[in-house]
């Protein structure tokens, strides 16, 4: 699944984010960019079962690389 943060703005002007497909604390990081694309300030934060996941690494930067090749 691909990570993504879906961003809900109400007519009342409240505004809600929500991670998917990131797991475990590295979504806390994505607080500030949002708040940075809204203008907004948090104030209230739920974890989401993602949350309490493990975040998986996924090391693939290497794939296709060859010694001495271009």
């Amino acid at each position: 699944m691909a990570k993504q943060i879906k961003i809900r703005v109400y007519p009342d002007g409240r505004i809600e984010s929500e991670t998917v497909g990131i797991k475990g604390k590295s979504c806390l990081n994505y607080i500030k960019e949002v708040e940075q694309l809204t203008g907004a300030k948090t104030v209230y934060s739920e974890f989401t079962e993602e949350y309490h996941q493990q975040e998986v690494h996924n090391d693939t930067y290497n794939e296709g690389y060859q010694q001495g090749g271009y």
